[in-house]
């Protein structure tokens, strides 16, 4: 487990489906949630004023394991490529348990730093890359 920070993530009784676990687009949304969440505190700035805003371009999940409500998650955050305009962020969910972590999931999400006004692709603005390039990994 090689992930410099492992953001805590509480399940919700709306996560479960209808078959008792945590359904799988949620997913998704733990790994928005932790990025942008770590990307505030990381910062110290409300990233949603800055000048170019990150937008999720790609993203992926595979499955390891279920979780469900109430479990207390960490979402494990990693950066492989710190580009121009993007960041690939390498993530993973484990369910916290008496022994430790267990893995439920890993995945990748892309952000693509476009302007606000034009959305067209812009540098990464300069506090972000700072805090990003702290959790570069490969």
């Amino acid at each position: 487990m090689d992930y410099p920070v492992l953001w805590p993530m509480p399940t919700r009784w709306a996560d479960n489906d209808q078959y008792g676990h945590v359904n799988n687009v949620t997913y998704y949304s733990y790994f928005d949630t932790a990025v942008n969440a770590w990307l505030m505190r990381a910062t110290g700035t409300d990233i949603t004023a800055l000048p170019a805003l990150g937008v999720v371009a790609q993203t992926s999940c595979r499955f390891h394991g279920s979780v469900s409500f109430p479990d207390q998650l960490r979402v494990g955050l990693r950066i492989s490529r710190l580009g121009t305009s993007s960041i690939t962020y390498d993530l993973a969910i484990f369910r916290e348990t008496d022994g430790g972590l267990e893995l439920a999931a890993t995945g990748d999400f892309v952000h693509v730093y476009v302007d606000t006004e034009t959305r067209e692709p812009v540098p990464i603005p300069d506090v972000v890359r700072a805090a990003a390039a702290e959790l570069v990994t490969e």
